[in-house]
């Protein structure tokens, strides 16, 4: 969807969050729904749910701290991660959204309904498992192998120069090939080189860099959630198996789960109708 098929009254606002000047695209009116972007990505990833969610309902999508047009400041720990969610929602006068996260994104989502779940309406998130689950599969070796970037990451300097090879375009030729032909136009391509080009990828990686170094532990026991919940997920990921998702239900109690075959991990681009089919059944749910 080029940028033209955006919602005509789609804004691009920037207001100091948590410490840093965040950016962050919106339209429409109605209940918020928040919008929460993965790596290597940022605002722009949500297009498809923006289009066609703004009509109805406040659509918000933020660069994540690091990306895109939002300040590369840390730190970059989970828990300041999560204020940042937290403030953008505090000076949005919003205190309850309809929470929606992919890849990070995800995870940050599933922590916020966990430790503050009064914020949380209805929680969507696309290819992202559980954090318990994501534990315990990433103490298995075909998981361990799956997720050799993030271990990767930990290096000094060089992730983020292998990353920016040829100004970015290797980066974008595996998101393309990873995706059925016709997932992104040229410019969505345009768009992400473009974001990336801003203040390069470090910010992103530093994401992963901090999880490692300074984890934020799971309560014990962990919470079952109470609000509407449903896990979107493409069974072609490269890096996460479907295998992360089997007893997500323990921790949800009114949970659904949507596996979408031939579909890759960059599910609400390569699939968004399919995703917002999901979102809309999830919204009216947990209706106000």
């Amino acid at each position: 969807m080029p940028p033209a098929m955006l919602p005509a009254d789609l804004r691009h606002e920037y207001a100091d969050i948590n410490g840093i000047r965040m950016h962050y695209a919106e339209a429409g009116q109605g209940e918020t729904v928040l919008f929460l972007h993965g790596f290597p990505e940022s605002w722009y990833s949500w297009r498809h749910q923006v289009a066609a969610l703004a009509p109805d309902y406040h659509a918000v999508a933020p660069d994540l701290r690091g990306f895109s047009e939002t300040e590369a400041r840390g730190p970059y720990d989970v828990a300041t991660l999560l204020e940042d969610v937290l403030a953008l929602l505090r000076h949005l006068g919003v205190e309850r959204a309809h929470i929606v996260g992919h890849d990070w994104g995800g995870h940050l989502a599933w922590m916020l309904a966990i430790l503050h779940p009064a914020v949380v309406q209805t929680l969507t998130v696309c290819n992202l498992p559980h954090p318990a689950l994501m534990q315990r599969g990433l103490r298995r070796p075909r998981q361990l192998l799956r997720s050799w970037y993030m271990f990767a990451f930990q290096l000094p300097w060089l992730p983020e120069r292998l990353i920016a090879a040829r100004d970015y375009h290797m980066l974008a030729r595996g998101m393309i090939r990873a995706c059925a032909p016709g997932t992104f136009t040229k410019d969505d391509i345009r768009m992400f080189l473009a974001s990336w080009r801003l203040q390069g990828l470090g910010g992103g990686i530093n994401w992963y860099r901090a999880a490692l170094r300074h984890p934020l532990a799971l309560p014990a026991p962990v919470p079952v959630l109470e609000m509407p919940v449903a896990l979107a997920w493409g069974e072609d990921d490269a890096y996460l198996g479907r295998e992360l998702t089997f007893g997500t239900e323990a921790y949800a109690a009114d949970f659904e789960m949507h596996y979408l075959p031939g579909i890759s991990h960059w599910v609400q681009q390569e699939a968004p109708d399919a995703v917002n089919a999901i979102l809309r059944q999830q919204f009216a749910k947990g209706a106000a």
